[in-house]
């Protein structure tokens, strides 16, 4: 048996580095790598399953073309010539009649090696076609609120947290999400009592594991870090000295906004006790190094990019951003600086018409001038993971859309495709990784050769580039010569990268020095208070807590509250293919308080029907406590096939964040019902 060194390509803030094992060009088992500092020998529970994820019989193994009607899922095996051919001749003539914007690439995060994400996008640059603005469903809300406070610089590393005395995890369930993170500062707690705070709306596993829960209601983060300063300031914990020197503006936020959050207002405000918030405050004020571990959750709703904006800025009033082990945690990538646009923008005009990733829909059904009539979707599933997918689906119906997705499985997305591509997973690519929730990089090998006709990102987008004329020189090279390309021009640790080292499979540190704690890439160079950034752009300068305007709108119509986070097994569509996490998951459900269920005369197990303007869809029924009355927990992006009926997000719209045009999952209000009357 031979063990190879890979890289987790998921969509996580880990990166694990992984040990494949493999037997007769099988992998049989996947591991942490236990030589790895920050993986430390163990993977989380999904990519443990990873070997049954590539050899899963449930792989697409040929290109297929579409013979049914869009969305049924019905084709026939075909080659790559042909399927090639064909899409290269479809485009060529879209563009001869109106230009290359009529065509839209989408390529997201389903495979986070920088290759194999970062060339296809390179392709559609280079044709000049409409580009995606890519993320808005997940992280460009709280990247432009991190960036308001502190520039686009990474933030405090993981492993700092053997210097904590404190961490509080804000929004973010750690074990689900960020499991290496979650199990470093579990060992600091049996070592040396490090305490271990959750802020969540439900109890989670992390909420459930950490030394205390602090239950908040949904969209009030900002107003919990205001009420926070308030009782620094108030009990002279604040870090005067470092406020003068680190910060911008916070004296305007210490006269005009602070006095407005008392502990007793910010106990209506968010359901959390006045006892409780003082209780929270002392801890934080007289802890030496306290972590915030901050979510990406808590930025999904109306005034999402406030809430993490206002709670990033409360290390900046205890001082701890300038002690090792203390500050806040976010993400890091920022910090790792390469030559991405090699890979990414090879040629092509700089600016072009631009779709916001989570308006797929509304650019489909609406976008003119011209329209789109092509697009190609690769490592992603829009109709799943969209809001309001019910329209995106609607835009994928479109008889004259020329639809092309590139996926390992037959996804939602691929059943409206004309053509559809078998694409390689992780295991059978080789790809350059650098981690967004540490600071680590490291070249991931292959393990196996690809099954069945799969073909990588990288390798179709560089087929295509040929058949469509393009002469980049990245589309003629290899994975290793494509990454050697980014290092031209990099600084920082990432630069000292030696290509012996890297295709070596080493574990190579990019974490920076930091003397003098966190750093600041602002305008004025300190922590940003008072963001003359964002008074430019018309938006409020001073962080601050307002009530959501589409609660005013839609709770007196729907009076629950949807909250959607991970699944721990099926966090989202990429680990469908594997049956046994399908089982260990269960069936999609719906999680409603005691107190709501018994209003509406539902039991736990019953089917039942979550609907409001938008839509409405089937699930199973779970009543717990662990989530407040007044509000709905669906976890996970489930396929419709899998649920009674529908997915989550088609009860969510595509309305905008405060910042980054980021998408509003939290903001959304609906109602409840047995199944049995919906049908």
């Amino acid at each position: 048996m031979q063990s190879i060194r890979v890289v987790c390509a998921h969509d996580c803030p880990d990166m694990c580095s992984l040990l494949a094992h493999v037997e007769d060009g099988k992998v049989v088992r996947v591991q942490g790598d236990p030589d790895h500092p920050f993986t430390a020998g163990f993977a989380c529970a999904k990519v443990n399953r990873d070997a049954e994820l590539v050899h899963s019989p449930e792989r697409l193994t040929t290109p297929l073309r579409r013979t049914g009607a869009k969305g049924r899922g019905e084709f026939k095996p075909i080659g790559w010539d042909e399927a090639l051919d064909e899409i290269a001749t479809r485009w060529k003539a879209i563009i001869a009649e109106e230009g290359p914007l009529a065509i839209l690439g989408y390529a997201y995060s389903a495979h986070q090696g920088l290759i194999n994400r970062g060339l296809p996008s390179g392709l559609f640059h280079a044709l000049g076609t409409s580009r995606l603005q890519a993320g808005t469903v997940c992280d460009t809300c709280c990247e432009e609120a991190w960036n308001a406070v502190a520039g686009p610089v990474g933030s405090a590393d993981p492993e700092s947290v053997v210097h904590s005395d404190l961490v509080i995890s804000w929004g973010a369930d750690l074990v689900a999400t960020n499991v290496h993170f979650w199990a470093m500062a579990e060992q600091e707690r049996k070592k040396r009592g490090l305490k271990i705070v959750c802020i969540d709306p439900r109890r989670s596993r992390t909420a459930q594991g950490a030394d205390w829960h602090l239950p908040i209601r949904i969209g009030t983060d900002a107003a919990l870090a205001l009420g926070l300063m308030h009782i620094l300031v108030r009990d002279g914990k604040a870090d005067r000295d470092y406020l003068a020197r680190r910060t911008l503006g916070f004296d305007k936020v210490e006269s005009s906004v602070l006095p407005r959050f008392a502990p007793a207002r910010v106990a209506e405000i968010t359901g959390i006790p006045v006892v409780d918030i003082e209780r929270l405050a002392a801890m934080y004020g007289n802890a030496k190094a306290a972590l915030l571990r901050l979510g990406e959750g808590m930025t999904r709703l109306t005034h999402g990019g406030q809430a993490l904006r206002t709670v990033a800025l409360l290390p900046g009033v205890s001082g701890h951003y300038a002690k090792p082990g203390g500050g806040a945690l976010l993400m890091t990538a920022a910090s790792c600086d390469l030559n991405y646009a090699a890979v990414r923008r090879p040629s092509g005009p700089a600016t072009t018409r631009m779709v916001n990733h989570l308006r797929l829909g509304e650019a489909l059904l609406s976008m003119s001038g011209p329209r789109l009539r092509a697009l190609y979707v690769s490592a992603n599933n829009p109709a799943i993971t969209c809001p309001d997918v019910g329209k995106v689906r609607r835009g994928l119906a479109r008889e004259d859309l020329f639809t092309v997705v590139h996926d390992p499985f037959m996804t939602a997305t691929a059943r409206y495709a004309d053509i559809v591509l078998p694409s390689t997973t992780y295991l059978e690519t080789e790809d350059l990784f650098r981690a967004y929730g540490a600071y680590w990089m490291q070249w991931g090998q292959r393990a196996v050769a690809p099954q069945g006709e799969a073909r990588s990102n990288a390798d179709v987008a560089r087929a295509l580039a040929k058949r469509m004329g393009l002469t980049d020189a990245v589309f003629s090279k290899s994975e290793r010569e494509i990454a050697q390309m980014l290092f031209v021009g990099a600084t920082g640790p990432a630069s000292r990268a030696t290509p012996e080292r890297l295709f070596a499979a080493e574990h190579i540190s990019i974490a920076h020095d930091r003397p003098d704690g966190q750093p600041f890439s602002t305008p004025s160079g300190k922590l940003e208070f008072d963001s003359q950034t964002l008074r430019d752009q018309g938006l409020p300068s001073l962080p601050d807590w307002t009530p959501d305007p589409v609660e005013a709108e839609e709770a007196p119509r729907y009076p629950l509250r949807l909250l959607t986070a991970p699944g721990y097994f099926q966090p989202h569509t990429a680990f469908s293919g594997v049956g046994f996490l399908r089982k260990r998951e269960g069936a999609p459900i719906a999680i409603l308080h005691p107190e709501d269920a018994r209003a509406r005369r539902l039991t736990d197990g019953d089917r039942v029907r979550l609907y409001n303007d938008r839509g409405s869809v089937g699930l199973v029924l779970k009543v717990s406590d662990e989530v407040q009355p007044g509000v709905v927990l669906v976890p996970g992006q489930r396929p419709d096939e899998e649920a009674v009926s529908g997915t989550v997000n088609m009860l969510c719209s595509d309305r905008y964040t405060d910042l980054g045009e980021g998408a509003t999952y939290q903001s959304t209000w609906l109602e409840i019902a047995p199944w049995q009357a919906a049908a």
